[in-house]
Order: C-alpha cells, then sequence, then structure tokens
C-alpha cells in the first residue's frame, strides 16, 4: 500500500514556494511513472506543471484528480516553532508548509490512484494534472494543463479537487461551486489646492467617498438556492497626502466583490459605472475605475458525482457532507469549463498560517475516501 502520510512528508520537505518547483513535482513523476503512469510535464512562463494518465487515452470513463503542490511563503521563520520544510510529526499532527494546503490532498489522491491501478485495475483511465500555480494567479497552472489537455485530445469525464473543504470535521462539507471574484480599482480626480481656501480647489476625497458608501451599502440579492447573498467589502482607500493643509488632487479606492449566480462580471461592471456616473455628474469629479476578475460564479448540480463523494465519505467517516459553496476561489473556476467538477478535502484550519499542520489520521481517511471514490467510480 502507499503511504499517504510518508509521501505527505516528501512534499514538505520540497521547498515548492510558487513559482519555485522545489522538486516536488519531480518526486510525484518519479512515483507515477514507477506506477505505470504516462507523465508529462506542461511548463508555461517559468511555472512547472505535471500531467499523468492511466489507462486509454479517449477512454470512455476517465476519472480526473485535481491539486497542487505549490505553497505560499512561510513569512517570518521566528515564528515557527518547526521548521516549516522540516515535516516533522509530533503530537499526532504532521507539520510544515503545505501540510493542509495541499500537500497531504495531492499525496491522498496520487497514492489512491496507483493502490488502485496496481491492485484493481480499472475498465477506463486515471489521470491526475498537478500545478505549480495555485498560490499565485492560476493562469500558468491548471489553465496550462487544460489548454495542452485541449490541444493534445486528452479529456477527463468528470474531476475531483483535492483543497481542503471542511471547516471543523472531516468529512462535514464538499463544494459543488464557488462564488465569482473580482476586484473594482477607483480613481477620483479633481484639482489641488489649500484647505483654506476649497473653493479654488475641487475635492475628489469625498466624491470617492460618497461613491464607496453607496456601492457597499447596497444589497446585492438575497442569494439563491445554492449561494449566499453576494458580498461587496470596500478594501482600500488612499490619497497619497501626508500634508493636512493640502486638498489631493486624486484619490483612490479598491472593492472586492464576491458574487452568486445572480450575477456576471459584465453585469456587475456596468452596474459600477453607472454609480461612478452618478457619483461624477453630481460632484463634477472625474471617477475611473478598472477591474480585474479573478473567477466568475459556477455550479455543479447536484448529481451522481456530489452523490458518488457523499456515499464513500459517509462510507469511511459516518458523516454527511454538505454541498457548499463557500468560501473563496479555487481551480475549480477553471476545470468547470472543461467537465463536471467537485471539491473535497480534509479540515483547513491551519492552512497559511504559521506552524502549519495536518492531523496524521486525516490523511489516512483522505487517502481512504478517494480510493472508495474510485472503486465506487469503475465498479
Amino acid at each position: 500500500m502507499t503511504d499517504p502520510v510518508a509521501l505527505t512528508a516528501d512534499l514538505i520537505r520540497c521547498p515548492s514556494v510558487t513559482p519555485e518547483e522545489g522538486g516536488a513535482l519531480d518526486l510525484l513523476q518519479d512515483l507515477l511513472t514507477q506506477a505505470g503512469f504516462t507523465c508529462t510535464r506542461v511548463p508555461r512562463n517559468g511555472i512547472d506543471n505535471l500531467f499523468a494518465r492511466w489507462g486509454d487515452k479517449g477512454a470512455a470513463k476517465t476519472f480526473g484528480f485535481n491539486g497542487h503542490t505549490d505553497v505560499v511563503p512561510v513569512g517570518d521563520l521566528a515564528d515557527w516553532t518547526v521548521d516549516p520544510f522540516g515535516a516533522e510529526v509530533k503530537d499526532g499532527m504532521l507539520w510544515g508548509r503545505g501540510a493542509t494546503d495541499m500537500k497531504s490532498g495531492v499525496a491522498a489522491f496520487a497514492a489512491a490512484a496507483i493502490d488502485l491501478v496496481r491492485d484493481t485495475p480499472p475498465d477506463g483511465a486515471v489521470i491526475l494534472t498537478i500545478t505549480g500555480d495555485e498560490e499565485a494567479d492560476g493562469v500558468d497552472g491548471t489553465c496550462a494543463l487544460l489548454d495542452w489537455m485541449d490541444a493534445n485530445g486528452e479529456a477527463m469525464s468528470v474531476c475531483l479537487v483535492g483543497e481542503p473543504t471542511c471547516p471543523n470535521t472531516m468529512g462535514e462539507m464538499m463544494k459543488i461551486g464557488r462564488r465569482g471574484s473580482m476586484t473594482a480599482y477607483f480613481t477620483a480626480e479633481g484639482v489641488q489646492g489649500h484647505s483654506a481656501y476649497p473653493h479654488r480647489a475641487k475635492n475628489p476625497v469625498p466624491a470617492l467617498a460618497r461613491l464607496v458608501d453607496r456601492l457597499a451599502s447596497h444589497e446585492l440579492d438575497q442569494g439563491t438556492q445554492h449561494f449566499d447573498a453576494s458580498t461587496l467589502a470596500v478594501t482600500g482607500f488612499d490619497t497619497g497626502n501626508a500634508a493636512n493643509n493640502v486638498i489631493p488632487a486624486k484619490c483612490t479606492a479598491m472593492a472586492n466583490i464576491r458574487f452568486n449566480d445572480t450575477h456576471t462580471s459584465a453585469a456587475l461592471t456596468e452596474w459600477l459605472q453607472a454609480e461612478a456616473d452618478k457619483v461624477a455628474a453630481e460632484t463634477g469629479i472625474q471617477i475611473t475605475f478598472t477591474t480585474k476578475v479573478s473567477g466568475e460564479s459556477f455550479l455543479t448540480p447536484p448529481g451522481q458525482l456530489s452523490a458518488l463523494i457523499t456515499k464513500s465519505v459517509e462510507a469511511e467517516t459516518g458523516v454527511t457532507p454538505e454541498m457548499s459553496t463557500t468560501g473563496g476561489t479555487s481551480d475549480a473556476r477553471y476545470v468547470k469549463d472543461h467537465c463536471p467538477v467537485v471539491e473535497f478535502g480534509l479540515v483547513g484550519k491551519t492552512m497559511h498560517q504559521v506552524d502549519e499542520r495536518v492531523e496524521v489520521a486525516q490523511i489516512e481517511q483522505l487517502k481512504a475516501i478517494y480510493a472508495r471514490i474510485l472503486q465506487e467510480y469503475f465498479a
């Protein structure tokens, strides 16, 4: 049996802070090749990625896993009580950067896939897509893998993303969709002047403050069947002005929107433009903005894939997972354009934290869940 805990530890010892590969994909490629997988490295713009397939290309049933081996920086080493790349086991925990997010998930699905094809070769194919660019923008990671697959006639019938999905208890939640995410960057421009003579200036600060207050006070929606209400958070406001007697010529603001399937980024951009135009007309201050869209909202409706995961999680944990769309974005936002996708992984309490760690027993349990999913899928 392939030990997912030992594999997680080996992966943690690879310092794969985005964009560095750190040896993690080399390790996985060697292991998977020995198990009979055909492996291809898919580099793009300095990012390395790994595609691995067991079975025939174009098989009628192809189960896919997606995950990442890159990790966020460790921060101040002095804040850690362990070596962040030491993979120390103590108190029933495996410690280190990536222990939760998500080298344990990659190790669990790789171990489950290796054992499946060795012990009970399925009538179909298994594909693993493992990226080194999830913690950054992702466009040179899973997007690169999917582009390569499309160009080379590779396809997954369904895909499971192994990100941590459980808030507190193993098995309690899967993700069947995600909210969209976009950020708007506003600039308001007026005329600089002395604060003692405000009539000689055009102050952009009240105008932009009026706009962001209207945006933040607006109810975008009340939620939908599978999604919470959309939210807008003002995340920055700045004049760059250190002088208390100068009216600035310019000020800027940022707002982040997390939106459900009531909206698209294009429709929200039109709404932002309309609100900015209203304030500009009221105040005489020019307001412009740009947007960056991290992903659109999406949903994989409850069906065969979510039912398969529910059945397998219940069998291994005794817990029925909630089908949720909460949280931030993940690479599932790219996979959903390729095939039905659901996310399920372990408890994510310590991801991105100092002294990141995971219960050893959870890694073993996660492998058992993934193994059961594969067995049931090909049964």
